[in-house]
């Protein structure tokens, strides 16, 4: 599985972005359907983890698009430098540790699940291509100063600077991937990829 290494300027956010996504798309598509929707004993399934990526993706991509001025006015500038990656992820791991979890807009609906999983499956991973793709584009109108300047709220972490919720993202991708990965091996259930 990816692993960052320590990704800060822009660029190499937008290199390390790209392959997170690219593996999300790649694990989930090589889930079984069976498999895909099926919800382990009070947790998540497949579907529901990429469902939740995609709540998740789509209010950062709105606040990218958003002038910084007006995040400034509605989040404050930030009032110290923005912390590096492992920092950021170390503190989600805390909080998460002390019972933080996934609340309102970002919980997956939950429903039963289709007749047709692959067309459930199609769907969800357009709008996965989607939100990434509209990630980068909003991502590349920022200039390096801003990303440490703008902050933005984030429901467990409070206010993070822009850098530090791309940061998140980064990790929360990476994070729900290893989760449903390592779900399915302590079930015996496997994905169409090796490892």
């Amino acid at each position: 599985m990816f692993e960052p290494d320590d990704p800060y300027t822009r660029d190499e956010l937008l290199t390390a972005l790209d392959r997170a996504h690219r593996e999300v798309t790649d694990f989930f598509a090589s889930i079984p359907p069976a498999v895909f929707v099926r919800r382990p004993s009070q947790a998540w399934s497949p579907s529901d983890n990429l469902e939740h990526l995609v709540r998740s993706v789509r209010p950062v991509v709105q606040a990218l698009r958003l002038p910084r001025l007006l995040l400034r006015l509605l989040f404050g500038a930030a009032r110290q430098p923005s912390r590096r990656y492992e920092r950021v992820r170390a503190a989600y791991r805390a909080r998460l540790a002390e019972g933080a979890g996934a609340t309102g807009r970002y919980v997956p609906t939950l429903e039963a699940p289709p007749a047709d999983v692959e067309a459930l499956r199609r769907r969800q991973l357009a709008a996965w291509t989607q939100a990434g793709t509209r990630l980068a584009a909003a991502l590349r109108r920022w200039q390096e100063a801003d990303l440490d300047a703008c902050r933005l709220p984030h429901p467990i972490l409070g206010k993070l600077t822009v850098r530090e919720m791309l940061f998140f993202t980064l990790y929360h991708d990476l994070h729900h991937v290893a989760g449903v990965r390592k779900r399915l091996a302590a079930s015996g259930e496997t994905h169409s990829e090796s490892g």
